[in-house]
């Protein structure tokens, strides 16, 4: 719900009472940056591909899917209206004929030697892959499953990343049976996209089945664009009762869907945002299905196969086949719609009858060339279903655009051809079923704007009606002017199909409101493995985009200025940091930073900052720190996991609970000392801080109860740690040790950015631990053999886990040592040898040395994120076990360990840190 009033957000005006106490409002502080948001955001580009493609649950499709969605291949220039640059033109492009000779379900379908004629790759910042029927939806057993079947599309979301760059991310997936939709973002795109929201809309048997129907994406971009995807699977048919049934699923779509809500950078829900329609930037695409009416299927497919025909070298199968049907039959010269008569008269030297080629005229404009596939494709679209519903309003009336269509009928082809249309009994007519529409919040309020202007008109028109000004009794000289509401007016109605001409004229600066611009829209004619050729769009989308540099400057005055205008009149402290210059990781100085700064924090490794609160007032001033606003994936509570926090003084309340928080009472003039502790312990935080997921950042709310709150920026710079890993990741660190990844965020297994190679056969951290427990045991036990004349015990008599737990001597006192365990650790993080002689102090005792070296292996082996011994190989070893014991083989000992050691090999890094720990534990229990 939307925030407004929020107690203790602003103070009170002059003249009227106080108000009661102060609450925290940490979500007014963000409200009053978010009306501040020009000041932080710039514009920036970005290129948006948007793909679509019914593989109609054909083996082998998934092949294709990188050359044309990613690298753009596939497109035939000649069978295309579209110029494509200088990329046009390749004669080292494979023939047709040998393209479709070489087909197979095994390898991509598309034409080898084609360098790709739209752009891909890395210049696009968002992918949007829309499929249909990626499983049979004609068969009764998976349109009525009750549930989504996954594994289909794994094999596509596979197929797509194999074939995007590297570092690219899935920021959105939904599956509806056979509709599968998939989003990816760069990496500089991916951190800005957040508000992600999908869902399903099914309009297939019953009204609601997944076998037609819809899934929906919705993304936020920069913190302030929304952006929609649909991809759509609509009815089927070409009687008019499907027709309407297209609409009407079109209609449920827009109607039923529904997705998360969109709180802003404010907090504050933004209107009817879980619906359709009210999003910035909105593209739909899929299988529309709508066909071409008042045209007989049979002339259509052999006017176009008169262009595809001349893709083929004289004697190949596709052009014989071609030839065939050419010369089979003639179209009906009496027809209603003969669409071969312009064609007919371009050609002197044959009559359409026997006419079986096509050939635009040289140095003639196609426009003006009816021989032309500009022309043919001209006479086509005016029969073209979707257009005629979009100009009656009878469905995509609502601002939505197309761009020009300039390449064949998506639809239907023989599997393995080109150009041949389907050859099969049906023999259905070609059509543009496969669409891609886009719509801007600037095109849904000029059709709204345009349907209030055409109401009020209309009500204009029945008040005159009403004071008899069309009385044919009125003299017509009193009439100021001429006005009939049935005809008037009826060529300016207006059409979302050729407004898109106008608009698409317009500069992409030319408006504020619009800035969305289509660069190419066309279909990749030489993909064969599908009856549907697979389409595509890229826009240039220019969004605005979050500075954090401006906006955290933007946090601090905003912060100051409420500061300021809270406390007026109220009790009021001063916070005092205590700042620690010192050489730190972070380039931006702690003395710049308005907060509490720990500078470089490492693992286990506390680091104190203090902070003076002084009562500056003239009232005494009841203090404490409050729970802070936390997202849906942080700790709540006053401070985060990895922060303590400690008073100079006992508080007010003699027993505190958790729900009532603990408060300080100061006298004006008094002051309070509070020691703050950043104490990064957990493995699993460490885990995420190692890889960039999350940074030891935070704001520490202090309330002033009946006064303002202060907001104390909380910050460290985290020092990479080798604790936390995977064997492969710790393989992959370079020489120098793990801070030499400083600044770089690694992904998960050892997938970092930089795509660090495999360097060791082991990790070198497990190596050196074993090495110095090894050295450390025999050095421990010898110097205690030297003083066998003492009365203490040995350690490893007092307990037998010994040197891997804390001993205590004879007195009770714990020989365990923090700072031997952190030199052992910095050490290990810095590619230290633990045997160097400045690893440890001098007056560091060879048994706390010892010990430190065996608990922080225990500590790191414990840390592990998948363990020397994997769950995979545990498997295989149970399963060993098992045999073994089913068959009532007896092994000796070596026999064991051989079997074991040959599981071991098929990880072998796992397998030769396991040697290390395996033959370090044999030296301890041979030294003790």
């Amino acid at each position: 719900p939307q925030v407004k009033d929020t107690p203790g957000a602003f103070p009170s005006t002059p003249g009227e009472p106080e108000s009661s106490p102060a609450e925290s409002s940490q979500l007014s502080l963000s409200q009053a940056v978010w009306k501040r948001k020009a000041e932080y955001t710039v514009p920036r580009k970005i290129r948006i591909k948007i793909g679509t493609w019914n593989v109609a649950a054909l083996h082998g499709t998934e092949k294709d899917i990188g050359s044309w969605f990613v690298h753009g291949k596939g497109i035939s220039e000649s069978l295309s209206i579209l110029s494509f640059g200088d990329k046009a033109g390749s004669e080292s492009y494979e023939d047709v004929g040998h393209q479709e000779a070489r087909r197979s379900k095994k390898s991509s379908t598309t034409p080898l030697h084609d360098p790709g004629l739209v752009p891909g790759g890395e210049d696009i910042g968002l992918y949007a892959l829309g499929l249909q029927e990626i499983v049979d939806i004609s068969s009764a057993a998976e349109a009525l499953k009750p549930y989504n079947d996954p594994h289909p599309s794994r094999k596509w979301k596979r197929a797509v990343e194999d074939a995007l760059p590297s570092g690219y991310v899935k920021v959105a997936e939904q599956q509806l049976v056979g509709l599968y939709l998939v989003i990816y973002a760069a990496p500089a795109i991916a951190p800005t996209v957040s508000s992600v929201s999908t869902t399903s809309v099914g309009t297939g048997l019953m009204g609601y089945m997944g076998n037609k129907g819809a899934v929906v994406a919705r993304i936020l971009l920069g913190e302030s664009t929304s952006m929609l995807f649909v991809d759509c699977h609509l009815s089927a048919g070409v009687e008019k009762g499907n027709l309407e049934r297209r609409n009407w699923d079109a209609l449920q779509i827009s109607n039923r869907a529904r997705l998360d809500p969109i709180y802003n950078g404010g907090g504050e829900l933004e209107k009817a945002s879980d619906s359709i329609g009210h999003e910035d930037f909105a593209f739909w695409f899929g299988d529309l299905n709508y066909r071409l009416d008042g045209l007989p299927g049979e002339d259509v497919r052999r006017l176009l196969m008169l262009h595809t025909k001349n893709e083929y070298r004289v004697g190949e199968p596709s052009k014989r086949k071609i030839d065939a049907e050419l010369a089979l039959s003639a179209p009906n010269p009496t027809a209603k719609h003969n669409i071969y008569q312009a064609s007919s008269n371009s050609h002197s030297t044959s009559s359409m009858g026997t006419s079986t080629t096509l050939q635009a005229s040289e140095h003639v404009d196609p426009s003006s060339d009816p021989a032309s596939l500009q022309t043919t494709l001209e006479s086509l679209l005016p029969h073209d279903q979707l257009h005629s519903q979009m100009r009656n309003r009878k469905a995509f009336h609502d601002g939505w655009r197309e761009g020009p269509i300039d390449f064949l009928p998506t639809y239907k082809y023989d599997v393995g051809s080109v150009g041949m249309f389907d050859s099969s009994e049906k023999k259905r007519g070609p059509s543009w079923c496969d669409r891609i529409l886009f719509r801007t919040r600037k095109d849904k309020q000029a059709y709204e704007q345009k349907v209030h202007e055409e109401e009020a008109a209309k009500r204009r028109d029945q008040e005159m009606k009403a004071h008899g000004i069309d009385d044919p009794t009125v003299n017509e000289e009193e009439v100021l002017f001429d006005y009939d509401p049935a005809n008037d007016g009826a060529d300016d109605e207006y059409d979302p199909v050729a407004d898109t001409e106008v608009q698409e004229k317009i500069p992409p600066d030319a408006s504020s409101a619009d800035k969305l611009h289509l660069e190419y829209y066309t279909s990749h004619q030489r993909v064969l493995s599908s009856d549907h050729k697979p389409l595509d769009a890229i826009f240039t989308l220019t969004y605005d985009a979050v500075d954090p540099d401006l906006k955290a400057k933007v946090h601090q005055e905003v912060a100051r200025e409420l500061d300021k205008a809270e406390n007026e009149r109220r009790p009021a402290v001063t916070v005092i940091v205590d700042h620690h210059p010192e050489n730190q990781t972070n380039s931006n100085s702690s003395a710049d930073h308005e907060g509490v700064d720990f500078g470089d924090v490492r693992f286990h490794s506390p680091k104190t900052r203090n902070v003076m609160i002084a009562n500056t007032g003239r009232v005494p001033a009841s203090i404490g720190f409050t729970d802070r606003i936390v997202l849906a994936d942080q700790s709540a509570g006053a401070a985060p996991p990895w922060l303590r926090y400690h008073f100079d003084r006992p508080s007010d309340t003699t027993s505190p609970s958790s729900d009532s928080p603990v408060v300080y009472t100061l006298e004006p003039g008094d002051a309070a000392n509070v020691e703050l502790v950043a104490h990064v312990k957990d493995v699993n935080l460490v885990r995420l801080l190692n890889k960039g997921i999350t940074h030891l950042e935070d704001v520490l709310v202090l309330r002033v109860h009946n006064g303002r709150d202060y907001f104390l920026p909380i910050r460290a710079t985290w020092l990479q740690s080798s604790f936390g890993r995977s064997i492969d990741n710790l393989n992959r660190i370079p020489e120098g040790g793990v801070r030499q990844l400083q600044h770089q965020q690694q992904q998960q297994d050892g997938n970092d950015e930089n795509a660090q190679g495999v360097k060791w056969s082991a990790p070198r951290e497990i190596f050196r631990l074993t090495e110095a427990v090894e050295h450390l045991i025999e050095r421990v036990v010898a110097e205690r053999g030297m003083r066998s004349a003492t009365d203490e015990r040995p350690p490893w008599e007092n307990d037998f886990s010994w040197p891997f737990s804390c001993s205590e001597t004879e007195q009770g006192e714990t020989r365990c040592r923090e700072l031997p365990l952190r030199m052992v650790r910095e050490a290990l993080d810095c590619d230290t040898p633990l045997l160097a002689s400045g690893t440890f102090s001098p007056e560091v005792p060879s048994t706390d040395r010892l010990e430190a070296v065996a608990r922080t292996l225990v500590s790191f082996l414990r840390s592990l994120e998948d363990g020397i011994i994997p769950e995979g190989l545990w498997a295989d070893l149970e399963a060993q076990s098992v045999a073994r014991e089913t068959s009532k083989h007896a092994l000796s000992v070596e026999e064991a360990k051989l079997e074991i050691l040959d599981v071991m090999t098929k990880r072998p890094a796992n397998s030769t840190a396991f040697s290390f720990v395996m033959g370090m534990l044999g030296k301890v229990v041979d030294e003790i």
